[in-house]
């Protein structure tokens, strides 16, 4: 199946928002922790790192050294990583050069927005379990938000006059409205919120509470999953008309 297919894509998508879903109900689990976000804020130890950047650089160095990111659908937070212990595989990407990557605004909208929203306020001590489920999500979320790039090629081989058109004007709004299908946005959100209601759902004693509320898993995507993946779509079709690509 064709990486460009919109069966493969939309397969892609649909296990990304069950990961992320988990996630974020593994992540509700623990109060929001907030001094794991703090550079030093768990010690000195960590050399003017927060604890949760700290985990994610030494999760991302050993998965660079067995070839994670080399994959052209995932992309590291930190730079300057280990090479790969294994021999390299020339994988045929079917996108185009480019150097996009906004894992700088996924962390600081995960930390700063998504954590109070999905959180209970307070500190219960559960540093490490915390940290560790922020990092799983955190990969999750930039999958998603990077698979923009596939979509935006995908379009760009369907409307490649009209979009091209577009990127030589420099006209990002342009793009933007090229890129958007609001029946589509519609769709993904109340299914994201769907399965949220499914997956959320407390059982025992008392039946049909959630662990988070499906409105909040929505929301998460609404206000931030689905516009940063839009965002690396428009970033993505300037750069193959530049031709650099730093989008």
């Amino acid at each position: 199946m064709s990486l460009l297919s919109l069966d493969s894509i939309r397969h892609v998508l649909a296990r990304l928002e069950e990961t992320i879903i988990f996630g974020i109900i593994e992540r509700a689990r623990f109060k929001r922790n907030e001094v794991i976000y703090k550079p030093d804020g768990v010690g000195r130890g960590l050399k003017g790192q927060s604890l949760v950047g700290f985990l994610l650089r030494e999760c991302e160095k050993s998965h660079a050294k067995v070839r994670r990111y080399t994959s052209p659908d995932e992309y590291p937070f930190f730079a300057r990583l280990p090479a790969s212990i294994l021999p390299i595989v020339r994988l045929e990407s079917p996108l185009r050069p480019n150097a996009i990557n906004v894992n700088a605004q996924v962390r600081e909208i995960y930390e700063t927005r998504m954590v109070p929203l999905v959180c209970e306020p307070g500190d219960d001590g559960q540093w490490g379990s915390s940290a560790v489920n922020d990092v799983n999500l955190l990969q999750a979320i930039s999958k998603r938000v990077h698979y923009g790039k596939f979509v935006a090629e995908a379009k760009r081989r369907t409307q490649p006059k009209r979009l091209a058109a577009l990127a030589a004007a420099g006209d990002e709004a342009g793009i933007l409205a090229a890129v958007t299908d609001v029946s589509v946005e519609t769709r993904v959100v109340a299914r994201v919120r769907a399965k949220a209601a499914t997956l959320a759902q407390e059982f025992g004693p008392r039946p049909g509470r959630y662990k988070v509320k499906p409105a909040i898993v929505a929301e998460i995507y609404r206000r931030w999953i689905i516009p940063l993946n839009k965002e690396v779509q428009v970033r993505y079709l300037l750069a193959c008309h530049d031709g650099d690509g730093r989008g």
